[in-house]
C-alpha cells in the first residue's frame, strides 16, 4: 500500500504492507472547504458571535492593534488582514494608526522577505508591523498575576491600543487543549518571565495539560486570566483542513467565538481507539510546523496517549532548522537519560528557555521509544539524545513488524498533530 506523509513542503512517499491488525490510515474528518473565503470572513466580521460588528467596535477609536501569528503557523494572514483593516478604516481609524503585532512567543522575529510571505507585500509596505520580543523587559507591562503570584507581563504596545484584536488558527494543542483565542496573548505576546510559569515543569506534567482538554486545564485557565487582565475586544479565528484551506471563521467575543470554533473542530480532529497501539507512524504536519525539533514535540505528543507502554512512535519531521535554536540544543545536554532529565527539571536544578518541549518529549520517552526520520539532524546527535535515527522509513516499518510481529496493532497518522489520538475511556 502507499500513502504520502506530510513532510516539509513536498511530502514523503511511504510504502507499507497491510497486516492483519493494521488499524488504518487515520486522518481528521475533513470539514467542507469554504468556497468563497473572503466573503465568509467579511460576513463573520459583520455578524460576529456574541459581539457587535467589528466596524461598530472600531468607531470612535483612535488606534487599533491586530495580533497575528508568526511564520510557524499556517494562519491565512494575507486573507484576514486586508479585510480586517478595511473595516477599521471604514470606521474612521487612519492607516498610520493600525498596527499588526506578530505574536512570536519565544520564537525569532519575522522580517524582510519572510514578513512579506507572512502578511503580503502590500500590507508589509503600507502598514506598521512589529515583532514581539519576549526577552525585552522594557517592552513589557505588568497587568496582574496568575497562579501563585506569577507576574503577568504583556507587550506594552498591545496594552496601549484602544482597540485590541486577536487573530489565529484553532488546532489541537498539546498543553492548551486547543490553540487560538487566549493563546495569542499567552504565550504569544507575553514576557519570557511569565512563560517560565506557563511552561514550567509542573504545568507541563499536569494530567489535564494535554491535547483536546479545556476543562480543568491550568494552561487554558491561565491564558483566560491574562486575556481578561490585558483586555481583548474581538477575535478572528479560523479552522483549516489538512491542505490548509479554510473550513470555518469564528469572529467576535474573545471567549465565546473561540469556544464555538473549538466545538466545531472537535467534531473533526479526535479519533478514539478501543485498544492501544504497538506502534504508530506519524508526522509533524509538514511545513511550516516540522521546521525544527522544538515544534516536533507536538507530533510526538499527539499520538502518545494511544501507544502502549513499550511501544514505538516513528515520526517523519524535516527539521531544516535543526533543533530550532541554540538554547533548545543546550537543553538536551542535560538529558543523560530521559528519567534523569525529568528528575532534574522537577527538582529545578536548571531552567533554560525552551525546556518545556524537551520535557514533553522525554515524558513520552519514559514509556515509548521515539524513532525519527529527518533531514535536519544527524544520526549521531539523535542517538546521543536517546532518539533512534531512521534513514529509510519503509525499512523502519519492516523492523517494527519484526519486533512486534505480523499481528501488531499499528496505524499511520499522515497529518501528525492535526489529529488527536485517544483511547476510549
Amino acid at each position: 500500500m502507499h500513502i504520502r506523509l506530510k513532510y516539509g513542503e513536498e511530502g514523503l512517499d511511504l510504502e507499507f504492507p497491510e497486516t492483519p491488525n493494521f488499524v488504518g490510515i487515520l486522518s481528521p474528518q475533513e470539514a467542507e472547504v469554504i468556497a468563497l473565503p473572503a466573503d465568509a470572513v467579511s460576513q463573520s466580521l459583520a455578524q460576529p458571535i456574541a459581539s457587535a460588528p467589528l466596524k461598530e467596535l472600531a468607531r470612535g477609536k483612535a488606534d487599533a492593534m491586530i495580533v497575528i501569528s508568526d511564520i510557524t503557523r499556517p494562519v491565512p494572514n494575507r486573507l484576514l488582514l486586508p479585510l480586517i483593516i478595511r473595516q477599521l478604516e471604514a470606521a474612521g481609524i487612519p492607516a498610520d494608526k493600525i498596527t499588526s503585532l506578530i505574536a512570536t512567543g519565544i520564537h525569532r522575529p519575522n522580517e524582510g522577505p519572510e514578513l512579506e510571505r507572512l502578511v503580503g507585500k502590500e500590507i508589509a509596505a503600507s502598514y506598521r508591523i512589529i515583532n514581539h520580543f519576549s526577552k525585552n523587559q522594557e517592552e513589557m507591562t505588568l497587568v496582574g498575576h496568575i497562579g501563585d503570584g506569577v507576574p503577568a507581563l504583556v507587550n506594552k504596545h498591545y496594552l496601549a491600543a484602544e482597540l485590541k484584536i486577536l487573530t489565529g488558527f484553532i488546532e489541537p494543542h498539546m498543553w492548551a487543549g486547543f490553540s487560538g483565542g487566549r493563546k495569542s496573548i499567552l504565550p504569544g505576546i507575553s514576557s519570557v518571565k511569565t512563560l517560565e510559569f506557563m511552561h514550567g515543569p509542573e504545568m507541563v506534567a499536569h494530567p489535564q495539560t494535554r491535547y483536546g482538554v479545556l476543562e480543568g486545564n491550568p494552561f487554558h485557565e491561565a491564558g483566560l486570566a491574562i486575556m481578561e487582565q490585558a483586555g481583548a475586544d474581538f477575535i478572528v479565528n479560523v479552522t483549516l483542513d489538512t491542505s490548509k484551506q479554510l473550513t470555518g471563521v469564528f469572529a467576535g467575543h474573545p471567549v465565546k467565538a473561540h469556544l464555538a470554533g473549538v466545538e466545531f473542530l472537535r467534531r473533526h480532529c479526535v479519533h478514539s481507539l478501543a485498544e492501544p497501539l504497538d506502534f504508530v507512524v506519524t508526522t509533524n504536519a509538514g511545513a511550516p510546523l516540522d521546521c525544527n525539533l522544538y515544534q516536533t514535540a507536538k507530533g510526538i505528543s499527539g499520538v502518545a496517549s494511544a501507544i502502549r507502554e513499550g511501544g514505538v512512535i516513528l515520526i517523519a519531521t524535516e527539521c531544516l532548522e535543526g533543533f530550532g535554536s541554540d538554547e533548545y540544543r543546550a537543553v538536551f545536554e542535560h538529558a543523560t537519560t530521559p528519567q534523569a532529565f525529568i528528575e532534574k527539571l522537577l527538582k529545578k536544578e536548571f531552567f533554560l528557555p525552551d525546556q518545556w518541549c524537551a520535557q514533553e518529549t522525554y515524558q513520552v520517552m519514559l514509556k515509548n521509544e521515539i524513532w525519527v526520520h529527518t533531514k535536519g539532524i544527524d544520526a549521531a546527535t539523535l542517538k546521543r539524545f536517546h532518539f533512534k535515527p531512521v534513514p529509510q522509513i519503509n525499512q523502519a516499518i519492516t523492523e517494527l513488524l519484526v519486533r512486534f510481529g505480523r499481528n501488531a496493532r499499528w496505524a499511520i497518522v499522515p497529518d501528525g498533530p492535526l489529529l488527536i489520538l485517544k483511547l476510549d475511556e
